[in-house]
């Protein structure tokens, strides 16, 4: 008997008998097409989903600059006079500004009684401190009150960014309506310089910063109690970079293309 050689086919034609439709075969084969849906349609959400990645790195990312830093402030005083509201700026390189009204307003509250300050001005990248106070004013009060409520404290750009989550305005909402008014507020802040890149390659620069705070009554030398609330700043050297990614093509075609074989090969004859 001569020997068969098509014994070694492993890729025998089905029988017409066993290749009959069934009602279970169309039902196996309905979830199959189902499940191929929903696995395309999970990687197709991927492919098109943009993906923030971060890293951490130590370097001055925004060397262009010039060693500054943009600030935003909005704060109310509710219980104290414009005329009497002041910003001071101070840091280890020798600056110290007194009354700094460049980019600033103020706007009368309660009738005049107190007031809410927004500025915009700059730091210098070292350790130093900016304050709300009334020591530029032409005559000291006898009982300054500085309850406050700090709507906003920013620095750098401001990030229009849903998907990154960080402490960019950690001090907004922080209300100190409660406090003694003769007592001063110190804001201890940490700034952590932070890079925003997307996928054209645009970076934006800011920095979120954590903060502590106390409050406490101070004293001049004269025995007279001028409060203040005092930003006391220093800037980390670790850089936070966020970046936008989406998954290559390749990855999306290698992932998808795939699957249809794949899961015919394993369903049972009457299913095809």
């Amino acid at each position: 008997m001569p020997f068969d050689f098509r014994r070694f086919d492993i890729y025998r034609k089905v029988p017409k008998d066993l290749t009959q439709p069934t009602y279970t075969g169309a039902i196996i084969s309905v979830c199959c097409c189902l499940f191929i849906l929903f696995l395309f349609l999970s990687e197709l959400t991927g492919f098109i989903t943009t993906e923030i990645v971060n890293e951490l790195y130590v370097d001055d990312p925004d060397k262009d600059s010039g060693g500054k830093i943009d600030v935003s402030l909005n704060i109310s005083l509710p219980n104290l006079h414009c005329e009497l509201v002041g910003l001071d700026i101070q840091d280890e390189m020798g600056r110290h500004e007194v009354g700094h009204i460049d980019n600033s307003m103020k706007i009368p509250l309660n009738n005049g009684v107190g007031c809410r300050f927004e500025g915009q001005f700059s730091i210098n990248k070292v350790p130093g401190n900016f304050h709300v106070s009334t020591h530029s004013a032409t005559a000291q009060p006898q009982n300054p009150d500085m309850t406050h409520i700090i709507h906003k404290l920013s620095f750098g750009d401001t990030l229009q960014v849903h998907n990154v989550h960080g402490a960019f305005n950690a001090l907004g909402g922080a209300d100190r309506l409660t406090s003694n008014p003769l007592a001063s507020h110190d804001y201890i802040l940490k700034i952590v310089p932070t890079v925003y890149e997307d996928k054209s390659g645009k970076q934006q620069f800011s920095y979120q910063y954590t903060v502590a705070n106390k409050e406490y009554v101070a004293y001049s030398h004269t025995g007279r109690i001028i409060p203040a609330i005092w930003f006391r700043y220093d800037l980390s050297p670790i850089t936070v970079k966020y970046t936008e990614r989406r998954q290559p093509l390749y990855r999306f075609i290698t992932t998808t293309v795939p699957f249809p074989r794949a899961l015919q090969a394993g369903l049972p004859a009457g299913a095809k």
